[in-house]
């Protein structure tokens, strides 16, 4: 790959899974000596400038990321020409994305876990409503899919 990979993790309100995918991504790819860009947004703008949720914060935190600086923000026009990728967490998120999507569009759109050869076609279950433990299910399946992500790049296959 001769571009540097940039990759925005898209969620509804940006407050929860992507900040966790981003975590996640950013922490494996530091891991592997890969140099990437990497973001999150929301589709929604509920909480355009929140923090994450403070369960993300935990989880993150428990697996070494630190995500309390992290601020929500919407997926932008200018995000489909500035990132190399863009992955949503579900079928609604990703439906919403492609949406949005202008013409002109660079980035590679898809869903995020179909970068794992057993998520194919897998949403990554929303935790909002649920305890710790959901926030634990959510890193797991994040963090899966940025190491599948992280050898893609490093193949240079994605």
């Amino acid at each position: 790959m001769t571009q540097r990979p940039a990759v925005l993790f898209v969620c509804l309100g940006n407050i929860c899974r992507s900040p966790l995918a981003e975590a996640a991504f950013r922490k494996r790819s530091a891991e592997a000596g890969l140099c990437v860009d990497a973001d999150s947004a929301g589709t929604a703008d509920y909480h355009v400038g929140s923090p994450p949720d403070p369960r993300s914060i935990a989880e993150a935190s428990l697996h070494g990321a630190d995500i309390s600086n992290y601020a929500g923000r919407q997926l932008h026009m200018r995000d489909f020409l500035r990132f190399t990728h863009i992955l949503a967490l579900d079928h609604s998120n990703l439906a919403d994305v492609q949406a949005l999507a202008p013409p002109d569009a660079t980035a590679r759109i898809g869903l995020l876990m179909d970068a794992v050869e057993d998520g194919k076609n897998a949403a990554v279950a929303d935790p909002y409503h649920g305890n710790q433990d959901a926030f634990a299910e959510t890193w797991n399946d994040v963090d899966r899919a940025a190491r599948a992500l992280v050898e893609r790049f490093m193949r240079a296959v994605i």
